[in-house]
């Protein structure tokens, strides 16, 4: 669109009026010099008027900033303009000049703005504060609130680093089934993927007969990519993969899902020191990333939700990990005179209340405890020498504890076939896997990430369900 702006604004820009626009409010707010002729489309957060013009600030998802418009009666439709809400869509187009208010380079004096949809007095977002459990009412409005639209900026940035993390490694992307029939952990807790008519289910020696079913076997939503991952490591060398899994855990606890986000890299011919050293450097790479490409959401977050996020962060990046194995973490929480409210001893898994211990009271610096006693541990982890622990570790860090956790994998056939049985597994049910070890077995390992975990550790958000777009919880699918 042509604009037709007065000579002494065009003097006063002292631009070219063909001059090509930005589309976005970011690129509006980080233009270098004044431009004469700008589109932007977006929602309206307030208004404001005066005598002669009114005041409309807009953001359309690409800035934590707001762009002031400047909104002149002499406009064809400023009567219509006075009666815009909180919540409406516009689009204007119009100069950029600079500010004479405090607190912003740039605002645009409009030449036209329609009025693509209103919104209502219900519009539930308006200037006031809102609690998070309020907004995970609204969840398809709560990412046009500050915090949650710096919140899901700040995940779209930091699934792209991930990816630029392993591509620029030489890992290859390998999309795992969603649906399987293998339970990776061993745990149990399995959503089943079924087509048998629930109110007349076929039978067989009065139990359900699932070789009827849609693939003649149960099946269930996946709670990691790892197996069929490392099938693609031991034929690729170096893989990695990023996508959801499921778990039905009965838990309403502010760090548990049903459904969330894994990234699994599995690699050929490593060993479990090779697997820490990725480990601790790739959590130092994204904490990197998001403090470098994502300045104006850290900064909201550090000054609204966590007051020592940076210093938290900083703390990561700055200080290498210190190893230690579990054995000796575990004798230093029973001598550390410390309270705790879970019990400690050799055989127990560590709770969060003694991972942060380990990593701010004692190192004062990030932690991988690493060997673990193989009865706490799943099937797939190698056995050491001593026939008491498994090549496994956890990577700790403050504020949070494990954030991160792998093992180096069995790769001899005798041997994983007997942690199978252990763990009260058939190998039959797990032929192809120990195809695996038949041919051409090799020395590997692998790690997972919570990549919601990995999301609240970078942005200090308490809750699970707040780095989740449409978070799924017990007794819980909305949206």
């Amino acid at each position: 669109m042509q604009l037709v702006i007065p000579s002494e604004v065009e003097e006063s820009l002292g631009v070219n009026m063909t001059q090509l626009s930005p589309t976005s409010i970011t690129d509006a707010l980080q233009s270098s010099t004044p431009i004469a002729e700008i589109q932007v489309q977006g929602w309206v957060r307030t208004r404001r008027d005066s005598k002669d013009f009114s005041f409309i600030e807009l953001n359309d998802g690409s800035s934590l900033r707001n762009l002031q418009i400047i909104a002149r009666n002499t406009l064809s439709n400023y009567p219509a303009v006075q009666r815009v809400t909180t919540g409406a869509s516009i689009s204007v187009t119009g100069a950029l000049v600079a500010s004479q208010g405090k607190g912003q380079k740039w605002e645009l004096v409009a030449d036209n703005i329609e009025i693509v949809g209103t919104a209502d007095d219900s519009y539930p977002l308006q200037k006031k504060g809102h609690t998070p459990e309020f907004l995970r009412e609204v969840a398809h409005l709560r990412p046009r609130s500050n915090l949650f639209s710096s919140i899901f900026r700040v995940r779209s940035r930091l699934a792209f680093a991930v990816h630029h993390f392993f591509q620029e490694r030489g890992f290859v992307y390998v999309h795992t089934p969603i649906i399987t029939g293998s339970d990776c952990e061993g745990a149990g807790e399995l959503f089943r993927v079924s087509t048998i008519d629930l109110k007349n289910p076929p039978r067989k020696n009065g139990e359900i007969d699932f070789a009827q079913d849609f693939f003649a076997r149960p099946t269930y939503l996946t709670v990691s990519g790892q197996l069929e991952a490392e099938a693609f490591a031991l034929a690729l060398s170096k893989v990695y993969t990023f996508g959801p899994t499921f778990r039905a855990e009965n838990s309403n606890t502010s760090r548990h899902a049903s459904e969330f986000w894994m990234i699994e890299p599995e690699m050929a011919f490593c060993d479990l020191n090779g697997n820490m050293n990725l480990a601790e450097e790739f959590v130092k790479y994204l904490i990197a990333d998001a403090k470098k490409h994502c300045p104006d959401e850290m900064e909201l977050f550090a000054r609204f939700v966590d007051k020592e996020l940076l210093s938290r962060l900083d703390f990561v990046i700055e200080l290498p990990f210190q190893r230690t194995t579990y054995s000796d973490a575990v004798d230093l929480l029973k001598n550390s005179g410390a309270k705790f409210e879970f019990p400690i001893d050799y055989g127990l898994n560590l709770q969060s209340e003694h991972e942060r211990w380990l990593t701010e009271k004692h190192f004062k610096c990030p932690v991988t405890v690493f060997n673990f006693p193989k009865e706490i541990k799943p099937f797939y982890m190698r056995l050491n020498d001593d026939g008491k622990t498994v090549a496994a570790m956890d990577l700790l860090v403050p504020g949070i504890g494990e954030i991160v956790g792998g093992s180096q994998r069995e790769e001899r056939l005798e041997m994983l076939e007997g942690n199978m049985r252990r763990h009260r597994m058939d190998p039959a049910d797990y032929k192809w896997y120990l195809d695996l070890r038949r041919y051409g077995t090799v020395p590997h390992s692998g790690f997972g990430l919570g990549f919601e975990r990995m999301l609240m550790f970078i942005t200090g958000v308490p809750n699970i369900r707040d780095v989740i777009p449409f978070a799924r919880t017990p007794g819980s699918a909305e949206f």
